[in-house]
């Protein structure tokens, strides 16, 4: 199982936003801030759970999400991200140096250091909605589509235009005969503006491999950043980079939901102990995006956590140990001089060598 998160800032036309494309009217501008995903996958089956954070003044949008099979859609559980969140936190630890820095005395500081869903169109249609759900805020179709013209006449049918280059982008999709979960994203109070942490969804669809869809980022216009945690039973890694910097590991350990009161994981797992693995990946050229993410299993199940430091000037009874050491060596340096002196000074001082006369003359 997976779970991705995405952080973008998309404006309309915003074409892009995760693994799938937002859609806005002409004359509306739209920002996904914030995308969070889970995504689940026994070996048949993936369930994504994703929850959007947006903003602008659209009075609503379409949400576009290719999936392999057909998917069935229902209401997510936000408290899933929170469990997420919290599982993958990294560990602090009090990091001691020293030398003083610029904060500390005496260049500065006291000392302590701080770290600072439309009725369906004919069978024969290019497009047929499979089905069409009113959940919270979204009117959720699920299309079975054969080319993107097909698609592009679902949206002009509720209000929306299919820009150019995301027709584009959807046309390998289409060649692997995937479909579309479409979304409608609207306020659930009348006049309002589309803004706001939505409720999350969740689809699930057949799959024979871990796939996390990525190919429509590539039409994100500002660079994208994607964290994925990994759910299974072993340690996972992306097969490639997909034109992004080569990916992080955050995270990596065997977690018990159940046993560990992760009431919302559990509910994905199954209540099964899993191996999560936490993955950061950055596009700083999104255009450069070529595929969809496919995860393996690694040689090993070598447990990893993130580590942040706190960088602490070390002391001793709330004195800085560096000025300790060099009052200590001053001590035994002065110390060292007043031994040498009053050596000096008990050392006895010899006679002075005897003065002979001369012998007398005769």
């Amino acid at each position: 199982m997976l779970v991705s998160l995405q952080l973008g800032s998309l404006i309309a036309p915003a074409y892009a936003c995760g693994c799938g494309a937002m859609v806005v009217h002409r004359d509306s501008e739209v920002a996904v801030d914030r995308e969070t995903s889970a995504v689940g996958w026994d070996g048949t089956t993936e369930q994504i759970v994703m929850r959007l954070t947006v903003r602008g003044n659209a009075p609503d949008a379409a949400w576009i999400m290719p999936v392999p099979h057909r998917a069935t859609v229902e209401l997510g559980d936000a408290a899933l991200f929170s469990e997420l969140k919290a599982i993958t936190a990294p560990v602090t630890e009090e990091r001691h140096y020293f030398w003083p820095r610029d904060k500390d005395w005496p260049f500065g500081g006291s000392g302590n250091a701080s770290g600072d869903g439309a009725p369906a169109p004919s069978a024969a249609a290019p497009v047929e909605v499979v089905g069409r759900e009113r959940l919270g805020p979204f009117d959720v179709a699920r299309l079975a589509a054969t080319d993107p013209a097909a698609l592009e006449g679902w949206l002009e049918e509720n209000g929306f235009e299919l820009p150019d280059r995301l027709a584009t982008a959807l046309t390998p999709y289409v060649e692997q005969k995937w479909e579309y979960v479409a979304v409608r994203l609207a306020p659930q109070e009348q006049g309002s503006r589309l803004s706001g942490t939505l409720d999350p969804l969740r689809l699930r669809f057949a799959s024979d491999r871990l796939v996390y869809p990525m190919r429509l980022s590539r039409l994100a216009a500002t660079p994208q950043s994607l964290d994925l945690y990994v759910l299974a039973d072993h340690r996972m890694e992306p097969r490639g980079a997909i034109g992004g910097r080569p990916p992080k590991v955050a995270y990596a350990g065997r977690v018990d939901p159940a046993k560990e009161s992760y009431e919302a994981l559990a509910a994905v797992t199954g209540g099964k102990p899993v191996f999560l693995t936490a993955i950061g990946q950055y596009f700083p050229s999104p255009e450069r995006i070529d595929g969809d993410h496919e995860l393996r299993a690694t040689a090993d199940d070598t447990p990893y956590r993130t580590v942040v430091y706190r960088d602490e000037l070390l002391t001793v009874g709330g004195v800085p140990a560096w000025l300790l050491t060099l009052l200590g060596a001053a001590v035994v340096v002065v110390v060292a001089l007043l031994l040498v002196v009053r050596a000096r000074r008990r050392r006895p001082v010899p006679p002075p060598p005897p003065v002979f006369a001369p012998p007398p003359l005769r």
